[in-house]
């Protein structure tokens, strides 16, 4: 899959390159303040891909001594990047507008910079969607966000043609700084999202989807005599997610049986999930105080009578909190 990644990040690049060259040239013709301002955006794309693929290249490198847990930290500060950037764009193309709404815009060739963008949409609702299905696949932080963004971009030259298409039938030239305010506005929205996304992958805060997923392969593969999990935590870099928890198992289950069962356990839940990862299982014993949670009928030392299996919910794994 890392292969796929590193072409996803190559085509990203160069189909970027294109679209900047024919909005470029659109605002050379036009000297439309919204096709600038679709444009600036597009300069972040490329900044970004390129960013994007040198991560990548990073980032696709297997663990090693120095970095035991991999390098896919790195695709949520490329995501980070890519919104900072975004959010910088957003605050020049105000500045723009501004200063082009009260010296007065000076529209020319709309007809010609209105296929150019065209042209331009089209090829960014290509390379969006493909993004978009190889960072499905390879679980990329950062191309999910370049995806996002290459698609949200597709809408903004939408509105731009429309203003164009407007500006061409009704001549009001003052419309078109007021449609580069609201793609401003929009690029905004975006790049301060992307940031938050990024910080929360950064500080490992949980991921409710993934916890999800997660529970939902627990709980299809739980093994006789696993009677609770809880204080489990995640940490995610990139596609590879480190878990650990608290396994609470009978007391009299020796410690070879222990470690083939949490084994063979932590390998079927990983292949249940979508994520590459690794699962660390501390052993706790049942201390004859999880009687009414443990299904083991052969069990000499119960004090009660079996009642029902603790589900393994999202809320109850992350739980900190014993069964009583």
């Amino acid at each position: 899959m890392s292969a796929q990644v590193l072409i996803a990040s190559r085509l990203s690049l160069f189909l970027s390159l294109i679209v900047l060259g024919l909005k470029f040239l659109a605002y050379y013709l036009t000297r439309s303040t919204s096709v600038y301002s679709d444009a600036l955006e597009t300069i972040v794309n490329v900044l970004a891909a390129g960013f994007a693929f040198q991560i990548m290249r990073v980032v696709t490198q297997p663990a090693d001594k120095e970095h035991p847990y991999g390098h896919g930290k790195l695709e949520y500060f490329s995501s980070a990047f890519e919104g900072g950037l975004i959010a910088f764009a957003a605050l020049a193309i105000v500045y723009k507008a501004v200063s082009d709404f009260y010296r007065g815009p000076q529209i020319l060739q709309v007809d010609v910079g209105f296929y150019l963008m065209i042209g331009a949409a089209l090829v960014n609702l290509t390379l969006g969607l493909y993004l978009k299905k190889v960072a499905q696949q390879s679980m990329s932080a950062a191309l999910q966000a370049s995806s996002k963004h290459v698609l949200s971009d597709v809408w903004t030259t939408a509105g731009v043609v429309v203003s164009l298409v407007i500006v061409m039938i009704t001549g009001w030239k003052w419309l078109d700084p007021l449609v580069a305010l609201a793609v401003a506005f929009h690029l905004g929205i975006e790049g301060i999202k992307i940031v938050r996304n990024s910080a929360s992958g950064l500080m490992d805060e949980m991921d409710q989807e993934s916890l999800e997923k997660l529970s939902a392969s627990i709980q299809k593969n739980r093994r006789p005599g696993f009677i609770d999990i809880h204080q489990l935590r995640m940490i995610r870099a990139g596609s590879f997610h480190h878990i650990d928890a608290h396994l609470v198992i009978p007391e009299f289950w020796d410690t070879k049986k222990a470690h083939e069962e949490a084994s063979l356990f932590e390998k079927k839940v990983i292949a249940g999930y979508p994520y590459d990862g690794e699962i660390a299982f501390h052993l706790d014993p049942c201390e004859r105080r999880y009687c009414r949670y443990c299904e083991l009928s052969n069990c000499e030392i119960r004090k009660e009578t079996f009642v029902a299996q603790k589900e393994f919910s999202p809320e109850n794994l992350t739980s900190s909190v014993e069964a009583q």
